[in-house]
This record gives structure tokens, C-alpha cells and sequence, in this order.
């Protein structure tokens, strides 16, 4: 089958490769720059007057085509003072009683206001060449012909400035166009910076909880690890075990936050997202760390999105391990979750004494601006319309308490 026949009724317009052809050659003209058109007009009315012009009075008619014509060079820069110029040698034409035909210098003119110029400007120059055309037909025009005159030029005049007017229009709605497309583009590049600073705070938080997180377990149980290497071998090379496992996860997290862990590798498996299901071995490791935690989950988490569950695991972790490296040895940690429809409650406590002011505790870490350890957990918890608190408890110790809201609106990536 032939490409005529493949195409429906392309072989019954054979007319339209012609059209196409003749469209791209069109294209490939090169256009010529406005002066030049500006300069053309005036150019044939000076020549038709200088060639046309009857041998008894040639100075008048050149001199009144050269006032008529030679302003529209400057149409574009100054159109108001060009149509001024245009509608005094067309009046001084009037009174002289000379017909050119330079008058349409008058309509270009008019058209240059319409097109760049406010609506009521354009109004009163089509006025005011309005009544140039019925003093111009008064005078001009025939006995007894005076209708089909005036409503020509009439039609003309208002031809000019309706023609105007919409390349006006067209002009600024064109404008208008591009500017939104330029802010939509600008609202765009806000938007790729702002999520790229979200996703760098997100990584940064991320990493500081890993790092701190696992470096302190692995310190505490590698102290353990040498304070018994002597008495009890067998507790050491548990404690090494613990070690090389805390930092294999150490990585497999670190690999996880940067994006760089695929789905098929056996570490994904063997270390889900952390989340609620995940607090029972964190207690573990801290207890085994020497910080004995105790675990209390109420309610269904099942329902919780993953976002929540890893922030309410990495709240979990933050203030465990502040607990860990800032209180003495012996004392205790209680976690509480409370999982509900709407809300998740955590609650972390711990039995250690409350550190002064000056201690580098997580007292300090909640106003030192530097520190990400206090700062961090806020900002996850007001990610879910939350507020924490952390500060000393009345009886003692130290406590660390949110309240999550599963459907606030601003809720992110944790």
C-alpha cells in the first residue's frame, strides 16, 4: 500500500504539499527589522509626490507629504507626538485645500496610538481624526455625495483603531502569559530548593540520630566489653557480638537515609524500617548497653502510618540515648507509647539524678542552638502538630513527652 493511500484523502489534495512547501519557504524568509518597515511607507509616499505631483505646485505637495509621512519614522518611539505631528500637517493640509494622498499617514498614526497607548487615549485620537474626515468630506466630497465618502473613510478610521486596540490586547495578554509562565517557573525552582533543604534537614536529622544513637551504644558496650574481658570472657565476647551487630546496622540505616540501599539486599530484609514493632529490640540494646529500659505499648499500632511509627522510634531513640550518656550508671528508663485513632502519645522517663545548668546534658541539648539532639526531636514532633516537652520530673529523673496527630495537615516525611 502506498503513503497516498495509507493516508485518507491525501491523494485528493494535492494542492496541500504545495501549501506546506510554501509555508516553509515563507519561514525561511529573513524578516526585516521595524525601521525598515517604519522607513517604507514614507519612502513610496515621497516618491509617488515627488514623481505625481502636479507641475504647478510640486514644493507644496513634497513639503505636506514630508510632514505627513517623514514622523512615522519615529512611530514606535514616541506615538503620541508622531500622531501630533501627523494631525498638524494634515490640518495645515485642510487649510491649504490640497488633497495627497499621504492621508493615510493620519490612519497609521491612529493605528500606532491604539496599539500603544490606553484605551481612552486611543478614544480621543479616533475622535479627533474622526472630525478631520467630516471637515476633510465637507469640503472634498462631490455634490451630493457626501454619505459614501464619509462612510468609507469612516469605516477606515475605525478599521485603523479597532486594529490597534487588539494588537494592543494581544500584546498584553501575551506579556501577562509570559510573566505567569516566569513565576510558575520561579514557584518551581522555590518549591526543587525548598524540598532539597527539607530533604538535606531530613538527612541530617537522620544521620545525627544514628550516629549518636548507635556510637553511644557501641562506647558503653565496648567499656563493658574490656571492664569484663578479664572476669567474665564469656560476657566480653557477647558484648562484641552486640558490637559488630549494632554497627552493621549502623550502616544498613546510614545506607537506608542516603537512598542508596536497593530492595533486593539481604540487609533490607534483615532490618526493616525501624517503627513501634522495632522499640522492643532498641529496650534491649539499651538494657544491654547498662541502661535498663522497660517497654509499654498501648494500643494497636498496626494502623500507623510508617512516617509516624519512624518518628515515634526515632523520638524513642533520641531520648534513650541522652538518657545513656548522661546519667550514672544504674539508672532506669520507662517507655511508654500510647497508640489511639488519631493521636500516638510517647513518654520517656528515665531515674537519673537532674544535672545543673552548666552539665552538658539534655538540659544543655534543648538550648544549645548547635545541638541537633533536642532541637531534632522537636522539629519531628511539630512535623505531626506536636509539642515536646523535656525538662526534670518533680520526683526526679528526667522525662521527655509528645503528643503526634495522625491527621494534621502539615504532617511530613519524618
Amino acid at each position: 500500500m502506498t503513503e497516498a493511500a495509507a493516508v485518507p484523502g491525501k491523494a485528493h489534495r494535492p494542492w496541500a504539499g504545495r501549501l506546506e512547501r510554501a509555508a516553509a519557504a515563507a519561514r525561511r524568509i529573513p524578516r526585516l527589522p521595524p525601521p525598515v518597515w517604519d522607513a517604507l511607507l514614507p519612502a513610496l509616499l515621497l516618491l509617488n509626490a515627488a514623481t505625481v505631483a502636479a507641475p504647478q505646485e510640486p514644493a507644496p505637495t513634497v513639503a505636506l507629504t514630508a510632514a505627513l509621512a517623514l514622523p512615522l519614522l519615529w512611530r514606535r518611539r514616541a506615538p503620541l507626538a508622531v500622531f501630533g505631528a501627523v494631525v498638524a500637517a494634515a490640518t495645515a493640509q485642510w487649510l491649504l485645500d490640497v488633497q495627497l494622498p499621504a492621508d493615510i499617514a493620519v490612519l497609521v498614526a491612529l493605528y500606532t496610538v491604539a496599539a500603544r497607548s490606553d484605551r481612552r487615549t486611543a478614544l480621543a485620537a479616533a475622535v479627533l481624526v474622526e472630525a478631520g474626515v467630516l471637515l476633510a468630506c465637507l469640503r472634498w466630497a462631490p455634490d451630493g455625495a457626501f454619505a459614501t465618502p464619509f462612510v468609507a473613510v469612516t469605516a477606515m478610521t475605525v478599521a485603523a483603531a479597532v486594529l490597534g486596540t487588539n494588537v494592543r490586547t494581544t500584546r498584553a495578554y501575551l506579556a501577562a502569559v509570559e510573566e505567569r509562565a516566569a513565576h510558575r517557573e520561579r514557584e518551581q525552582e522555590q518549591r526543587a530548593l525548598l524540598a532539597v533543604a527539607e530533604e538535606r534537614a531530613r538527612i541530617t536529622r537522620e544521620m545525627h540520630d544514628i550516629v549518636t544513637h548507635n556510637l553511644s551504644v557501641m562506647v558503653a558496650l565496648a567499656d563493658a566489653a574490656g571492664y569484663a574481658r578479664q572476669r567474665s570472657p564469656d560476657r566480653a565476647a557477647a558484648a562484641m557480638l552486640q558490637i559488630s551487630e549494632t554497627g552493621r546496622q549502623a550502616l544498613t540505616d546510614m545506607r537506608r537515609s542516603l537512598g542508596v540501599l536497593r530492595a533486593d539486599e539481604p540487609d533490607a530484609e534483615r532490618h526493616p524500617l525501624p517503627g513501634i514493632a522495632q522499640l522492643d529490640a532498641l529496650a534491649e540494646q539499651m538494657s544491654a548497653a547498662g541502661l535498663p529500659t522497660r517497654l509499654e505499648v498501648r494500643g494497636g499500632h498496626d494502623h500507623l502510618p510508617a512516617t509516624a511509627q519512624l518518628t515515634v522510634y526515632r523520638l524513642v531513640q533520641e531520648a534513650l540515648t541522652n538518657a545513656l550518656k548522661h546519667t550514672p550508671a544504674g539508672t532506669g528508663a520507662t517507655v511508654r507509647i500510647g497508640c489511639s485513632a488519631g493521636t500516638v502519645t510517647v513518654d520517656v522517663t528515665d531515674t537519673g539524678p537532674c544535672p545543673p545548668p552548666s552539665v552538658d546534658a539534655p538540659a544543655s541539648a534543648s538550648s544549645t542552638p548547635s545541638g541537633h539532639g533536642i532541637p531534632g526531636m522537636r522539629e519531628r514532633s511539630a512535623a505531626y502538630g506536636g509539642t515536646l516537652r523535656a525538662g526534670p520530673l518533680p520526683g526526679g529523673g528526667w522525662g521527655v513527652r509528645t503528643r503526634l496527630l495522625l491527621d494534621h495537615a502539615g504532617a511530613v516525611s519524618a
